[in-house]
């Protein structure tokens, strides 16, 4: 086992060498397994390119039907009514951990760029939180400190499609959710039992309940090697995919022993919409801006989850408040925390246990919302919704969806997704754009649209049909506008996202080529 990544400040303390065993051991063990499910994800959509549809598993038809539910929630998981996103970066983590939220989630996948640097020292700024002793000083000499009480922690690895190329085995790179996983539960699973919790994770990007049988099977191995009772790791699954959204009981099912429940990963499940069915015309999705919750497809998926959930005992967690607090504009500020109220109060009526939200500044708004859909309870769960009926249909109602294309629309996805692009590929992961903190997730819907857009034809709303040399026309204008003589990066990332946009063939996820860049 190699490791070719560049000495950092940090490196020795996180890659010790009894935690790279265990990474091998991890790798070793189910690395070759996660390829297999990888090829399987490959075959699926060669079959829906043909024209299958998705449906219910018929194999798995009586784990629907049974009665059964997830283990018991621990004590400080049972209320999760607020619960803050952002990467695990020290000065990000100590206001989120401070914030006020229920929960925090460290994140190593879509708000972080995978630079060797980050990665290593993000796994060093966890150990700190789970210690208490993160700190950070500003350029400025700003100091930063946990306060005593802080937000509950969950950790999000990588998914299962991506490697981390520093660390290798036998010359090939080695499972990113492995390292993150493996690194993060092998340093501070004992400091959190001390501290009378545990090791949270949530679970992003799986296709199938085959995954999640994976992640459980990491899960019991990890506890025994390392002597920790089983059933110590609990998981809360990102349904971020539209397969999984067929997959929901199962994906329960697979991982009842390390439940927690699901979450609503909405900018991530449109754009695996949008990237699953690219080849069919009646899958051609409006500006990104048109897609909401209460569209037919979107309140299907919603309303599934909440319902599964409750059924087995998990939480139903709802999805992002991306809105950034303008400190200079009060009419910015006014317009989106009226549509934040609205998405949260929808959320807590539908019967969600929480949400998530971006900044600090929205949990006070959250919490309001949800204490009052709430009250004196942690959650929702008694909430069954038995009155939701989704069938297969419903799930991929997509030409329900209605709405249009526009230039403007154009434009915005090519300016969003340059300016994420070139901040990914200089190390950062989470990017305030237009007052939106923006991700991985939300520069791939706009890239996925472009293409859609593209390869489809459509007719944008001044009567023009989108095509490469429109893309390529806006593109220019939108990198002078914000690149002047061209600055940082802006060159790659426009290169980038010609060939994400422009190649023929849909690359799965924008952060493989990415990563080759950084």
């Amino acid at each position: 086992m190699d490791v070719i990544g560049e000495w950092t400040q940090n490196r020795d303390a996180v890659l010790s060498a009894p935690a790279l065993e265990f990474l091998e051991k991890l790798e070793r063990r189910f690395g070759p397994t996660r390829k297999t499910l990888l090829a399987d994800r490959v075959a699926r959509q060669v079959r829906i390119d043909a024209g299958e549809l998705p449906n219910f598993l018929p194999e798995t038809k009586s784990i629907r039907e049974s009665e059964w539910k997830v283990a018991a929630c621990p004590a400080d998981l049972e209320n999760r009514q607020v619960e803050i996103t952002g990467p695990a970066e020290a000065k990000m983590m100590i206001n989120a951990l401070n914030s006020g939220a229920d929960a925090f989630m460290a994140d190593l996948e879509d708000s972080l760029s995978p630079t060797w640097i980050n990665v290593v020292e993000g796994q060093k700024a966890l150990m700190d939180a789970v210690r208490g002793t993160l700190v950070f000083a500003s350029p400025e000499g700003k100091k930063y400190r946990l306060n005593p009480k802080v937000s509950t922690l969950l950790v999000r690895p990588r998914g299962w499609h991506l490697e981390e190329k520093n660390v290798r085995i036998e010359g090939r790179a080695i499972s990113a959710s492995l390292f993150d996983f493996g690194l993060y539960f092998f340093h501070n699973v004992a400091a959190r039992l001390e501290r009378g919790t545990a090791p949270y994770f949530y679970l992003p990007k799986m296709e199938s309940h085959l995954e999640a049988r994976l992640w459980n099977e990491v899960f019991v191995f990890a506890q025994t090697e390392l002597g920790v009772p089983q059933g110590t790791i609990r998981a809360t699954v990102l349904i971020e995919t539209i397969l999984a959204a067929y997959e929901m009981d199962e994906i329960l099912y697979e991982l009842r022993d390390h439940m927690s429940g699901l979450n609503a990963g909405r900018w991530d499940y449109i754009f695996s919409a949008i990237k699953k069915f690219r080849n069919s015309k009646t899958a051609t999705f409006p500006d990104r801006a048109q897609i909401t919750m209460t569209v037919p497809f979107m309140r299907a998926y919603s309303e599934l989850l909440v319902k599964t959930c409750h059924r087995r005992g998990a939480h139903a967690m709802g999805g992002m408040a991306a809105f950034i607090p303008s400190r200079k504009d009060a009419a910015v500020n006014e317009v989106a925390m009226k549509k934040v109220r609205e998405d949260k109060v929808r959320e807590s009526y539908d019967g969600f246990d929480g949400t998530w939200v971006a900044h600090p500044d929205l949990v006070p708004v959250a919490k309001e919302i949800f204490a009052a859909a709430i009250g004196e309870h942690p959650n929702q769960k008694s909430k069954l919704r038995s009155e939701v009926s989704v069938e297969a249909k419903d799930l991929i109602s997509f030409s329900r969806t209605g709405g249009t294309v526009s230039e403007a629309g154009v434009r915005i996805n090519i300016n969003v997704a340059l300016q994420y692009l070139e901040r990914w590929l200089s190390g950062v992961g989470a990017a305030a754009i237009h007052n939106l903190m923006e991700d991985a997730a939300t520069a791939e819907i706009s890239r996925a649209q472009l293409w859609q857009w593209i390869a489809h034809g459509v007719v944008l709303t001044n009567g023009n049909r989108m095509s490469a040399e429109i893309y390529t026309r806006i593109r220019d204008e939108e990198l002078n506008s914000l690149a002047g003589p061209i600055t940082g990066r802006f060159n790659a990332a426009a290169e980038l996202l010609d060939s994400l946009v422009l190649d023929k063939e849909f690359k799965e996820f924008l952060t493989i080529p990415a990563y080759a860049l950084i």
